[in-house]
């Protein structure tokens, strides 16, 4: 193998494809990026044997060839090397990796030891921005192991639209997204979410595996077995104390009062009334309490809440207002705000 290529378009692929990669493996191959340089490209893949990320780049390929190197020392040299561009040799078992007056000699593995998840059929295909269908669900997804039905989030399709659903049991948050056909629903991981390209992608998915296609980049990745609960039980329908704030007004508040309240709950009273929502909190080292404006005319209610899940939920907001909709303290409030067909649920706790 032979070829040489700008650095920056080696930092980039490597980029795209080495964030799957664990920081630690007890096996060495799972560490290492695939390079294969046939018909003037480089393509680059890595695994974590769950999720399979695959990048390309044009490159002038003297000699063809497939070969494993150590994901974290490439992606490293490509980074800091001086010169505009890299060429890298096989010698003797080693990557030779020469840039400007630097040189590397890398240890290598065989190809044929990278991990090969095979072939997969896929139910349905469409194009779709999932990352941002994902982004405003995604901040509720549990990363409690032995609920790992929760570890992601649920995809399915409701008349006809693409919907989006995460929960860790304190806080839900669901999107609508656009029409697509129909598919079968699934429960996306949370590793593969975090990697989604910010853009629209073509997706193909069957009930055990998704593909990811955005440009040179292909993502393919098991999918979570599990069923994910009717979270449909979950979203309240006859809520009827409406107050309407002001996002940015209502977490500054709360950040506020919770500067008292202590690391683990972070728990913060809220004390509506006409016209205005009070926030309190309590410790053992102090009390605070603040108020906002708020349009509101029902009768006075105290609720509790964590303040964490709170400034989660409405930091996907935009600036603007939020109508909480609550039944009574002891019931989940339901969230509302600027971002069009996305709906939020939180759990009320004891303060």
């Amino acid at each position: 193998m032979q070829l040489t290529l700008p650095r920056a378009d080696l930092a980039r692929v490597i980029g795209n494809v080495a964030r799957v990669v664990e920081s630690r493996n007890t096996i060495d191959i799972l560490g290492s990026l695939l390079l294969v340089a046939q018909d003037g490209k480089l393509t680059v893949t890595a695994t974590d044997l769950d999720i399979v990320v695959t990048d390309a780049v044009e490159a002038d390929v003297t000699t063809s060839g497939r070969i494993c190197v150590d994901a974290k020392l490439l992606s490293d040299i490509a980074k800091k090397a001086g010169a505009d561009t890299i060429s890298m040799t096989l010698d003797d078992g080693r990557l030779i990796v020469k840039s400007g007056r630097s040189r590397f000699a890398l240890a290598t593995l065989p190809a044929s030891d990278f991990p090969d998840l095979g072939t997969h059929n896929f139910d349905a295909e469409f194009d779709i921005d999932l990352a941002a269908l994902f982004a405003p669900v995604s901040f509720a997804i549990s990363t409690e192991a032995t609920r790992y039905y929760l570890n992601g989030v649920f995809l399915h399709n409701i008349d006809g639209k693409a919907v989006a659903v995460a929960t860790d049991g304190h806080r839900l948050a669901r999107q609508i997204g656009p029409e697509v056909p129909a598919f079968p629903a699934v429960i996306v991981p949370a590793k593969l979410v975090a990697l989604m390209p910010k853009r629209t992608v073509r997706v193909s998915i069957s009930s055990a595996k998704i593909r990811i296609v955005a440009d040179d980049i292909t993502m393919t990745s098991k999918l979570i077995d599990g069923t994910f609960p009717d979270y449909e039980r979950v979203i309240p329908a006859k809520n009827d104390k409406i107050v309407t704030v002001d996002r940015d007004a209502f977490l500054k508040s709360a950040d506020r009062v919770v500067t008292v309240s202590s690391q683990k709950s972070r728990a913060v009273k809220l004390s509506i009334a006409d016209g205005a929502v009070a926030f309190s909190a309590h410790s053992e080292v102090g009390d605070a309490t603040d108020e906002i404006a708020a349009a509101y005319d029902g009768e006075a209610l105290e609720v509790g809440y964590n303040s964490q899940y709170l400034k989660d939920m409405l930091s996907v907001l935009p600036t603007g207002e939020v109508v909480l909709a609550i039944a009574d303290a002891g019931s989940p409030a339901l969230v509302t705000g600027g971002l069009a067909d996305w709906t939020g649920v939180v759990m009320p706790m004891r303060v």
